[in-house]
């Protein structure tokens, strides 16, 4: 594989890891901070904006699974993969741990 497909992979983890608590606190009809809201990642965006946002990461990290040619048996891609989502997981932890302080 050619080195973009590896950065689709990991971009894929990325995209597909942050879909899921906007995705869910918008189905769940609760508000949570997305890059729309004011401030941008901080104050609290709709539940439709969020059901919105996690579905375009779904479509997003599809389409770069794809572009990547993601193979179960290679190990650089599977660790790539977990690699973002380990990485916006963790981000993400950080920032919205303050959501309700702020």
């Amino acid at each position: 594989m050619t080195w973009y497909n590896y950065l689709a992979i990991f971009f894929s983890g990325v995209f597909l890891a942050n879909s899921v608590p906007h995705f869910v606190a918008g189905v769940s009809g609760n508000k949570f901070p997305t890059p729309f809201s004011k401030p941008p990642g901080r104050g609290l965006s709709s539940a439709p904006t969020n059901t919105f946002w996690g579905l375009l990461n779904m479509v997003i990290g599809y389409v770069l699974y794809r572009v990547g040619k993601m193979n179960g048996t290679d190990i650089t891609s599977l660790v790539l993969f977990f690699a973002g989502v380990a990485s916006i997981s963790i981000m993400c932890s950080y920032n919205f741990q303050k959501k309700h302080r702020e």
